[in-house]
């Protein structure tokens, strides 16, 4: 197997680790009846991360290194579309997802009580639909990365 090959592989396993978990995420959390449940949903959703932050880290690592070895990919339309999109979608994390997801933390550690407050909704709300936009735009990497319709 060549290098690129090689790439290739940890390329798509890759994308099932960082990706694959990044879709179940929202969900995760949206089931919660109970407090505990909620923060047991956060929990997981923590842990699930973990595996979106490696993955996503290797799909870009090894994006980029199957760009420089075969170079035509940075004229390829479908290439740096998918690129800039996935950096699009990198900024969201510290720029939009995290502070949408901070009020929702601090409520989950400071509310005693198993009824889940009122305030979380429009909190979790706010927070899920950038998740899905975030999931679209993953969504459209794969239709490019595998049609490569540009």
């Amino acid at each position: 197997m060549t290098l690129y090959g090689i790439l290739v592989l940890v390329h798509v396993l890759s994308a099932i680790l960082g990706m694959g978990p990044g879709f179940v995420m929202t969900y995760i959390a949206m089931k919660a009846t109970t407090m505990t449940e909620l923060k047991h949903a956060y929990y997981l959703r923590h842990r699930l991360h973990i595996f979106v932050m490696i993955g996503g880290t290797l799909l870009l690592i090894t994006g980029l290194a199957m760009g420089f070895i075969n170079r035509y990919l940075f004229s390829a339309g479908w290439y740096v579309t998918s690129l800039l999109l996935f950096l699009v979608a990198l900024a969201f994390g510290p720029f939009v997802l995290s502070p949408r997801s901070r009020p929702i933390k601090q409520l989950l550690h400071e509310h005693n009580g198993e009824q889940i407050p009122q305030q979380y909704f429009p909190l979790s709300q706010r927070l899920f639909f950038y998740e899905h936009i975030i999931n679209i735009i993953f969504l459209i990497i794969i239709v490019l990365m595998v049609m490569k319709p540009f």
